[in-house]
């Protein structure tokens, strides 16, 4: 009996309807996939200099570079992410 009980009680929970709520948030900016690993080397090839270059911070260090539309972070000397600046209205 308690076997059917649970069954029962299984059974009743998946046919109760499923309801999710979607959190749609603005993007802070649009990731650059395509830098993802590069050393600096090849990274100041590729864009240039940059317009600014933060020192590294913690451990594992994590060095900024900012771009006019673009920065990109390293841990040691590879790029670990890369963010798209986002564009301001009326800008």
């Amino acid at each position: 009996m308690r076997r059917f009980r649970t069954a029962l009680l299984c059974a009743s929970l998946l046919a109760l309807p499923v309801m999710a709520d979607t959190l749609r948030m603005p993007a802070a900016g649009e990731v650059a996939t395509d830098l993802r690993g590069l050393t600096m080397d090849a990274v100041r090839a590729r864009l240039g200099a940059p317009r600014k270059m933060l020192p590294p911070v913690g451990d594992p260090p994590i060095t900024r570079w900012v771009y006019d539309d673009l920065t990109v972070y390293f841990e040691h000397d590879r790029v670990i992410h890369a963010v798209r600046h986002r564009k301001r209205p009326g800008s």
